[in-house]
């Protein structure tokens, strides 16, 4: 669940991003330096959403990647 919501914010930042830099092209918005700013924004975003799913993937496994005990007991 934690994966997913980070994928979607990560979604949402791209989509956002992606508006922005079409609207400043049309220069329906003024922007200076946008294209470096927001690159370095993703770039920000997705370094923090690799580490923290690398924290949690390390720290918090799901109960499904236990190896299950054998049942050859006799």
């Amino acid at each position: 669940m934690f994966r997913k919501g980070i994928s979607i914010l990560l979604a949402f930042s791209v989509v956002l991003f992606t508006v922005l830099a079409i609207l400043g092209i049309w220069e329906i918005i003024d922007i200076k330096n946008f294209a470096w700013k927001s690159f370095s924004s993703i770039m920000v975003i997705f370094v923090s959403a690799a580490i923290l799913l690398f924290i949690f993937s390390v720290l918090y496994k799901n109960e499904d990647d236990e190896i299950p005990p054998s049942n050859n007991q006799p």
